[in-house]
């Protein structure tokens, strides 16, 4: 039988470490975490439901001081590196979202960490972050994009396929948080993939997709459901 080592990848290399101190789009900008730019207005906007903690091995946060201590303590680490996020319309930082688990080496990244207050959620601005996030990945030369999640929360089981993540299957008993067991959907998406999925973010955030009242015309789910891999059971049953 002959043997098969793998696909040889010709003029590949490690790309480098992120990561940026801004990117920006045209409904969403996004920074280097900090506490004396940021706190005050995420935690603002944190606060009107308590209830985006849930899945977060952290928060809620009980007042500004305490989550100020918390940003101060992960902003200036690489892994995980955080960003907040603008919503460019209301001017007001609004959430944050992370790289970690970073290695050049396998040429994979994840994103995770994201938090996204109630203001931010189903606007243009949360998924062109979630684009520009991305694009940066695969224009460094990242060849994997992981996303995971807890299995039980289905939103952002729904949000990683939307966005163009492929299923890959549930690690169980994956960890332990805030004292109860944690089994953990994972989702990927690859540097061969991107040129399809960039076309679909860009057709979808184009303001002409957009009806007068802001309605959606083509939803990204239709535009990027052709080019998964594989989708996930539990949002198909």
């Amino acid at each position: 039988m002959a043997r098969d080592p793998g696909e040889v990848l010709e003029g590949w290399s490690p790309p480098p470490v992120p990561g940026p101190d801004r990117m920006a789009g045209r409904y969403a900008k996004l920074e280097r975490l900090d506490p004396e730019r940021h706190a005050a207005d995420l935690f603002r906007a944190n606060s009107a439901d308590d209830a985006i903690w849930d899945y977060l091995p952290y928060g809620p946060f009980g007042t500004h001081a305490d989550y100020r201590a918390w940003v101060a303590r992960v902003a200036s680490g690489a892994d995980p590196m955080f960003y907040a996020i603008r919503d460019i319309a209301t001017g007001r930082w609004s959430g944050v979202a992370s790289w970690l688990r970073v290695t050049p080496a396998a040429g994979s990244i994840e994103v995770g960490h994201i938090n996204f207050a109630p203001e931010l959620q189903r606007t243009r601005a949360a998924t062109e972050a979630m684009f520009l996030m991305m694009r940066w990945v695969f224009e460094a030369g990242y060849r994997r994009y992981e996303w995971k999640c807890n299995a039980l929360n289905l939103a952002s089981r729904r949000a990683a396929e939307r966005l163009g993540f492929s299923y890959e299957g549930i690690f169980r008993q994956a960890a332990v948080i805030k004292g109860r067991n944690r089994d953990t959907a994972w989702y990927a998406c690859i540097d061969r993939e991107w040129p399809a999925l960039e076309a679909a973010y860009t057709g979808w955030l184009d303001p002409a997709n957009f009806d007068g009242d802001g309605r959606q015309r083509r939803a990204l789910r239709r535009l990027t459901a052709p080019f998964l891999a594989a989708r996930d059971p539990a949002l198909h049953t």
